[in-house]
Formats: structure tokens, sequence, C-alpha cells
């Protein structure tokens, strides 16, 4: 088992990953828990390491409001994407690339970071544990991991909603590997379980596209993507709906010592 690398779709990726109602839910969403998080952390240009970042949206984001952001991919295409995005932007001046592995990135840190983001890559890489792991230890103590993951229950919910039982049955085995696809869905207790290991503490969590991946149709006239992100944002942080998320968010922080006080 290897990490996945976008080089062959990363353009497909952009395009159906980010450029559909779907991807303005998924930004939203985290922007909430971005800007939930971020008051925590100390002030000043924060130093942001935006891991697996693909083409930059949220890192951008954070790069415009001033922060230092060094974003590595696998993947040079997503990289020269990345690039494009923050020139058109202008926020080139703010951010770094670096194509790198997540568990290479300590090795091209001159100090910690505050905040590592880390979103929809945990479904793609072969040791989720051994990755988590390198990010903690990039962290300051106090630092914040912004995680989000491919929710497994989210996953066979809507294979059971299609009546999809016979993928069901085969243990929803992925059948092509170049597809959208993620290799590994997670199940929520297992990565929390990881991140304990690790040393994190969780300090929130949020479900995203909790129910609008279910609809059977688009709502009424009047009722459009605003109104779907109206509700997610309504329901995301509420059981049951946030376990049933296709994402799920998760906000942990390393902790600081006693020797650190």
């Amino acid at each position: 088992m290897q990490d996945r690398n976008f080089d062959d779709l990363a353009k497909k990726f952009s395009k159906n990953i980010y450029g559909t109602t779907k991807g303005r839910i998924r930004q939203a969403i985290l922007w909430d828990e971005l800007n939930a998080l971020l008051p925590t952390l100390p002030e000043g240009p924060l130093q942001i390491l935006d891991a697996g970042g693909g083409i930059g949206q949220i890192s951008s984001g954070l790069a415009a409001q001033g922060h230092q952001v060094l974003l590595c991919d696998l993947s040079a295409e997503m990289l020269r994407l990345a690039q494009e995005h923050a020139q058109a932007e202008g926020v080139s001046q703010n951010m770094q690339f670096k194509q790198i592995s997540a568990q290479q990135v300590g090795e091209h840190l001159d100090k910690p970071v505050d905040l590592v983001l880390f979103h929809a890559v945990l479904e793609w890489v072969a040791e989720p544990e051994q990755v988590l792991k390198a990010l903690y230890n990039v962290l300051s103590p106090g630092g914040v991991l912004s995680l989000m993951f491919y929710n497994r229950h989210g996953l066979t919910l809507r294979n059971l909603t299609l009546g999809n039982f016979g993928y069901l049955r085969a243990d929803m085995a992925k059948r092509k590997k170049s597809t959208l696809s993620p290799d590994y869905p997670r199940d929520p207790v297992e990565v929390e379980q990881w991140l304990n290991a690790c040393g994190f503490v969780t300090e929130a969590r949020a479900g995203i596209r909790v129910f609008c991946d279910y609809m059977s149709e688009p709502p009424q006239r009047g009722e459009g993507t605003e109104a779907i992100i109206e509700m997610e944002r309504r329901y995301c942080r509420q059981e049951p709906f946030l376990s049933l998320g296709r994402y799920i968010h998760v906000t942990a922080r390393k902790p600081v010592t006693q020797d650190e006080l």
C-alpha cells in the first residue's frame, strides 16, 4: 500500500471537488470551524502547514489574512495549480510550496507551526497513525490540528440509500484505482483512537454534508445552495447527524506540558 499521488487526476479533482455545490458546502463548514479555532491561537501572523494541501483554497484564504503558510503535496501538478491559485488571489508572498509528503515535512521546517491543516488526506494515506504522529511532532505546544477525513459511516449510509448491497457485501472495496473515491474511508472511532495515541486532545467535532448528499432531489425554487448551507450549519454539530456526515472535521490540540508553562 502507498499514499495517493494526484498527478493524474489534479484537474479533475479541482473541478469535481471544489467547483461544485458540494464543494461550496464543504468550504463553508470548514471556514466556520477555522474561524472558531483561530482566536484560540497566538496573536500575530501564524505559522501554518497545509499538509497535502491540493490547490490551497483554504490556505490561500489564511494567507490573505497575513498568516505564513507552507503548502506541501506529493503531486507536482497539484502544486502547480496551488501556485496559480495563490498568484490569482495575490497571496504568493505569504505562501511556500514544497513537493514532499506529510511524513517528511518535519525535515523542512525551521521551527514548529501553530496550525496544521490536514483536509481530505487521511483517507488516501496507507499508514494514518504514522502521518498523524508526524503532524503532532511539527506542532508547537498549544498548536492545533484541523483534521477533515472521509467518513466510512457516511459512505455506508449513501450506499444503503442507493441500494448498492453487493458493494456493501464486498466491504465497499474500491473497484477502480483512478477515481476520486477515497482509498481508505475512515471510521471516526478509529481516528479518535489514533489522535489520542499521538497525544492530541480533541476539542470540537463537526459533520460536513450531513444531509445534502442524501437528498433525492434539489430543494424547490427559492431554496438553493444558501438554504442547504444554512441547514447544514444548523445540524452539523448535533448527533446523530454529525456522525453521518460524508466528512468529519476534528479540532485537536497538542497539549502544553507543565515544563512549557
